[in-house]
């Protein structure tokens, strides 16, 4: 950001997370609920860290003029995603659960966690979609959402993933593994009054990813 500053850039966008908000905070989760509330302890250090990044194209925007706008996705997922089983993301995580049982004819899938907690997914080709959009229509220092306003129970997701997969099987959850935040959907009013809504649903996004 410092380079971009200091060579001469006309505008910038940094991408931050929807982890960045409480993790008590209200569903849906405002722009205005940043830094009311203890972050989630499973990713705080990274929240930090995209927190220490706004701050930062606030305080560029302020001093020097810096032209820098901040998205906050919610989750993404899509074709390239990393599958690793070691690191993946819930969604590519699960997707992968799902085609290896189905490939190994399992009678089930182990699923981290209760099902219950709820997340949001945001196909990467609309979140590409929203920043070219933003870049070209968004000119504030003011934080926006990136979502699809709606979101789904892990357990919701995980039967979606089968229909996908054409497996369908018994879900055992491991409850000794932990949930994370218990619910995490984005309000975005902000985004959609200014003009841009996501085009590609959750079942057509897993389609094209699986």
């Amino acid at each position: 950001m410092d380079a971009a500053k200091r060579n001469g850039v006309t505008k910038l966008l940094l991408l931050g997370s929807a982890c960045i908000y409480p993790r008590l905070a209200p569903r849906p989760i405002s722009e205005d609920d940043l830094l009311s509330g203890p972050l989630e302890p499973t990713n705080a250090p990274y929240a930090v860290a995209k927190i220490a990044g706004i701050m930062m194209a606030q305080a560029y925007r302020k001093q020097y003029g810096l032209n820098a706008i901040c998205l906050m996705p919610t989750n993404l997922y899509g074709p390239g995603d990393n599958f690793d089983p070691r690191d993946s993301h819930v969604a590519p995580a699960l997707l992968r659960k799902v085609h290896e049982a189905k490939k190994s004819n399992a009678s089930h899938v182990v699923v981290w966690g209760t099902g219950a907690a709820r997340r949001e997914f945001l196909y990467v080709d609309d979140m590409a979609d929203a920043a070219i959009f933003m870049m070209r229509n968004y000119n504030s220092g003011k934080i926006v959402n990136i979502g699809v306003g709606q979101d789904v129970s892990v357990t919701e997701l995980v039967k979606l993933m089968m229909e996908v997969v054409g497996y369908p099987c018994e879900i055992v959850f491991d409850r000794s593994k932990p949930d994370g935040r218990p619910r995490r959907q984005l309000d975005t009013s902000y985004l959609n009054s200014l003009g841009w809504s996501p085009k590609i649903d959750l079942r057509e996004g897993l389609t094209r990813t699986y």
